[in-house]
């Protein structure tokens, strides 16, 4: 993590974009794990995430860039907080809870409901 960084610096930016979508906050816990592909840090776009509910010591984000793919690799488990030197813009968006999704290609940022993240299949 970069020297002086403090995770809690984060948050405020996370309640923003909560409140402005109509989320509920709720920030990782620290320890906790994601899902990364691993050319989510090179400057391949765009940037989707996605949030499950948490199980274990995962926090049920999925983060990938470009193409999402089926190969039982595609993700690695990571700390969320390694994050800050992976890609730090996207800590913005792990304040959503489960069911949220986001995609971000430069400055264009969507972000919406997805009840299939918590109920698959209907």
């Amino acid at each position: 993590m970069p020297d002086g960084f403090d995770l809690e610096d984060v948050y405020p930016s996370q309640e923003r974009l909560c409140e402005r979508v109509g989320a509920v906050f709720a920030p990782c816990i620290p320890g906790s794990i994601i899902g990364i592909s691993k050319n989510f840090g090179l400057d391949v776009v765009p940037k989707h995430g996605l949030r499950h509910p948490p199980h274990l010591q995962t926090n049920g984000w999925y983060l990938w860039a470009g193409e999402y793919s089926e190969d039982p690799d595609f993700f690695e488990p990571v700390c969320f907080e390694r994050l800050v030197d992976i890609h730090p813009p996207a800590l913005e968006f792990l304040g959503l809870g489960p069911g949220w999704r986001f995609l971000a290609h430069g400055e264009h940022h969507d972000v919406w409901y997805d009840e299939t993240l918590i109920n698959p299949g209907g």
